[in-house]
């Protein structure tokens, strides 16, 4: 049974030499570890994927952007409180929250939160016109897992929540990399295509990318196309359970457009490979077939109850992959919908059906994380169930740097 999976099981020592603090200079200067289809492992430069890439291949990109989701405040007293912005909850759709003014709440981590039990806490903030704007933060409730709901305000109030965070917070780099945020990470911590706001924590394989290596990508004719998770702060949290069936996913918000659905059933109509970039891109990607079946069986569900829960993809009856696909293409266009927007909680660990992703390029993960899970279970779709530690030991071995400013790895 996969939730009877031991987490122990996926662990291995990682040296703290080879964590990488900061990324490579420039970003496509890293290395990438190959596993082929035949399981032969083979080293190459970053810079040589797109003349590995399957023949035809379609990439698919995760466009979020990392917001500045650390906000620093002090009370009267002097005490330092920090506020870490998860998602948004008034109003919940990410674009809306973004261009509020006056006024926003959202739910955040809060350190040093026994030092605030009531009152508001203010920051003065220096616009880049040089005009200055107030923020004021309120603790307003408690949510689920400890987190809080803060109302946020400021004046003067014509000013978007959008250019009041970017000036108020900082970016949030894990907190494996041991060190204080950057000034350099603010460029560094986003991909170059990076486009819609709402992150916390970068979709790390694809840091590696730089225009150039895009460009050489679409000369080889391989199409690219690009959806959106916002990453949330889960992602850094370990696996504390003793089996995986115990270990809560956190949700996150996905959008896939009307084009990149095309894509998608273009390609596997035509039998060519989907390659994702990132286990964000993955979850997305493997969310949709779960999704469009939800369509199929109701017609009628408004998106907001669109949502893949952490075992459906184990207890739901068989269906066509490409029929799913298919319905949720026809239900976006029939709404009216630029985009559809969803979520997920999706856990894709050994004994997971894969139903949309050929390819991937990721990094190299955590020891017992679930990131770590999902690739053990990609490789074991065609290779052996631990394969995935003889590649880890192989990286290591070769002195291949870790973690989400790391190597990369190209699993087909």
């Amino acid at each position: 049974m996969v939730r009877d999976i031991r987490i122990a099981d996926y662990d291995y020592s990682l040296p703290d030499s080879l964590i990488a603090r900061h990324p490579c200079e420039p970003r496509d200067a890293c290395r990438l570890l190959v596993r082929h289809h035949d399981g032969t492992v083979a080293h190459h430069g970053f810079r040589e994927l797109p003349g590995l890439l399957p023949d035809n291949a379609l990439m698919v990109c995760n466009n979020t952007r990392v917001i500045n989701a650390r906000i620093k405040m002090r009370k009267p007293t002097g005490a330092e409180i920090e506020i870490f912005c998860l998602e948004p909850c008034l109003p919940r759709d990410y674009a809306q929250a973004f261009a509020a003014t006056g006024h926003c709440s959202w739910v955040c981590l809060v350190g040093n939160v026994k030092r605030w039990k009531e009152g508001a806490l203010d920051k003065e903030l220096e616009m880049p016109d040089g005009s200055r704007i107030t923020l004021h933060a309120v603790l307003a409730g408690t949510e689920p897992g400890g987190a809080r709901r803060i109302d946020f305000s400021w004046e003067p109030a014509h000013a978007t929540f959008a250019t009041v965070i970017e000036r108020a917070g900082y970016i949030p780099i894990p907190p494996y990399l041991c060190r204080d945020s950057e000034l350099s990470d603010t460029v560094d911590y986003q991909t170059v295509y990076s486009k819609t706001e709402g992150s916390v924590a970068a979709p790390t394989a694809g840091l590696h990318f730089t225009p150039s290596v895009l460009d050489a990508v679409r000369e080889r004719g391989i199409g690219i196309c690009e959806l959106t998770l916002h990453v949330g702060a889960g992602t850094f949290q370990p696996v504390k359970s003793d089996v995986i069936g115990e270990h809560p996913m956190h949700t996150e918000t996905v959008s896939v457009t009307l084009p990149l659905l095309d894509a998608i059933i273009e390609a596997r109509s035509g039998h060519r490979p989907v390659t994702a970039v990132g286990t964000t891109s993955v979850r997305t990607l493997e969310s949709l077939p779960y999704l469009g079946r939800m369509v199929m069986e109701n017609p009628g569900i408004p998106p907001s109850r669109l949502h893949v829960e952490q075992w459906d993809p184990y207890g739901t009856p068989c269906f066509d992959t490409d029929e799913a696909l298919r319905a949720l293409r026809d239900y976006i266009e029939q709404g009216g919908h630029a985009a559809l927007t969803a979520s997920t909680a999706i856990m894709i660990a050994p004994g997971f059906r894969w139903r949309v992703v050929d390819g991937m390029v990721t990094n190299f993960h955590q020891p017992q994380s679930t990131l770590l899970l999902l690739v053990a279970s990609f490789l074991q779709r065609t290779g052996r169930p631990d394969e995935w530690r003889d590649i880890y030991t192989q990286a290591a071995e070769a002195g291949y740097r870790f973690l989400s400013y790391g190597d990369a790895m190209l699993l087909l």
